[in-house]
């Protein structure tokens, strides 16, 4: 409960980069009409502002977002149906 309510404050207080030109990009990139997002805990309180501001910009892309557990860029959900998969709060692969 405490770590939860830490985590809440922490996200609040923070000016958080989500690097949305990114995601916008690859979206139009890929031309994508579903969109598969996966957040760390931490981000998951993000998913509405995430949400609105994808709809803002992409009405027509259908965004899903991933509620299991995600232990890091490896853990990949295994789903199908989706012409893009993104990934919040990972390293970038190189």
């Amino acid at each position: 409960m405490q770590l939860r309510l830490f985590v809440e404050k922490m996200t609040n207080e923070l000016s958080l980069n989500l690097e949305l030109d990114n995601f916008f990009s690859s979206i139009e990139e890929s031309k994508a009409e579903t969109v598969l997002v996966q957040l760390p805990d931490g981000l998951k309180p993000k998913a509405k502002e995430i949400q609105e501001k994808v709809n803002e910009k992409f009405p027509l892309v259908k965004l899903t977002f991933w509620a299991g557990s995600c232990y890091g860029a490896c853990d990949i959900p295994n789903v199908k149906d989706f012409d893009l998969l993104v990934q919040f709060g990972h390293s970038e692969w190189r």
